[in-house]
């Protein structure tokens, strides 16, 4: 392996954090000079030695360096957002399947789900963005996307459009029809509703998902979703697939194991 690259390995390789930028309120991105062949929408696996392993997606990728986003709400989050530039963490990856890459196409994004799909915008041709969140400190990369197409809403309509970006697709979709894929990463609940708005409109859709990943590789199967291991068949999920997923929306799992609902996972990520 040559000093700047980052191949593949089940191993994790200790890199040097060359920058931190904060991004949003409680976000930041970790940056690292090594090369990482990864597709948008694929994920490595962030190793704190001592605390736990998380997988983030890459967010920020050139043939120098790339970096992830991470937003602090629970113990591992936290303590990474403590790590400052020269400090060094643990990466092993890329892992999982990725988006396609197709024309005509809207990216739907919430919160720090924009960095799930942000090397998918770099790599698409002139996207529709429809980008929310709570309020205006918690969008991020807006001077990155400010010259492209983007619509901002945010719940208390502190920027953009006060309301939902599920609202703010149904309205593009309903005008224009040259929309063919709608790609979509953020809350579950969101991208459930944004699937329901693509089968409406008969319009693609692929969403990224997040469950708890043990592994990154399949071996652990705690990211199971019905028949599918989110970490090797997934995170990227087609409409098909989407379709055939009653948990979609609905049920994930702990880091025990244990099936609970969306919303009590979520609430259990932020302790």
């Amino acid at each position: 392996m040559s000093a700047n690259e980052l191949c593949k390995t089940d191993i994790p390789k200790m890199l040097e954090i060359t920058d931190v930028v904060q991004e949003g309120r409680n976000q930041k991105s970790f940056f690292f000079w090594h090369s990482i062949d990864c597709k948008p929408g694929q994920f490595v696996m962030v190793w704190l030695p001592g605390i736990d392993e998380k997988p983030m997606a890459v967010s920020y990728r050139n043939k120098k360096e790339f970096a992830f986003t991470s937003q602090a709400i629970g113990k591992f989050t936290n303590a990474l957002d403590k790590l400052k530039k020269g400090d060094k963490i643990g990466i092993r990856g890329p892992y999982g399947n990725y988006f396609s890459t197709k024309d005509n196409t809207s990216v739907v994004a919430g919160g720090v789900g924009l960095s799930s799909v942000s090397t998918l915008i770099d790599a698409l041709k002139n996207p529709l963005i429809i980008y929310g969140a709570r309020s205006k400190e918690h969008l991020i990369y807006l001077k990155r996307y400010k010259n492209k197409n983007m619509r901002i809403t945010t719940d208390d309509g502190s920027c953009g459009r006060k309301g939902f970006t599920t609202g703010a697709l149904e309205e593009v979709l309903n005008k224009n029809k040259k929309i063919k894929m709608i790609y979509t990463c953020g809350p579950e609940i969101m991208m459930k509703k944004i699937f329901e708005i693509c089968q409406k409109y008969k319009v693609e859709c692929e969403a990224s998902l997040e469950r708890y990943m043990a592994c990154g590789f399949g071996v652990c199967g705690k990211c199971m979703i019905n028949d599918k291991i989110c970490c090797i068949d997934g995170p990227v999920f087609n409409s098909k697939q989407l379709g055939k997923m009653p948990e979609f929306g609905n049920f994930a799992r702990l880091k025990s194991g244990r099936k609970v609902s969306v919303k009590e996972r979520h609430r259990a990520r932020t302790t």
